[in-house]
């Protein structure tokens, strides 16, 4: 008996089903996430400032070259993997922006200053 079936007929298309098989389930590459903007300005009586560092803290390698300062000292930033932003003073709470992780950090700090991070 000459049926379709799993040892015999079936094989012939099985080649393109598997390829096409295959680029529905291969994983698609990100796009490149756009650099974050640049910004300037007083939130709650504090400068905050941010933009490309050229290299940045310990590298570049936490904040992807981006440097966020609070009255001009340094706010230690970090982009996560998902492109989330946190700081070493809201480490547990992600936001979506560098400006919005500064804003954040001012609010939590009501009013003291951003003593420097020294990291040994």
């Amino acid at each position: 008996m000459h049926g379709i079936g799993p040892t015999n007929g079936g094989a012939r298309g099985s080649g393109a089903s598997r390829l096409a098989a295959a680029a529905v389930a291969a994983p698609r590459a990100a796009a490149p996430a756009a650099a974050p903007a640049s910004f300037d300005e007083v939130y709650q009586g504090r400068r905050i400032k941010g933009g490309p560092s050229g290299g940045g803290h310990h590298g570049g390698h936490h904040g992807g070259g981006y440097s966020v300062t609070i009255d001009g000292e340094e706010l230690h930033v970090m982009q996560n993997a998902d492109g989330t932003w946190i700081s070493v003073i809201n480490h547990y709470e992600p936001v979506a922006t560098p400006k919005a992780v500064a804003r954040a950090a001012v609010r939590e700090l009501q009013g003291a200053p951003l003593v420097p991070l020294t990291l040994a």
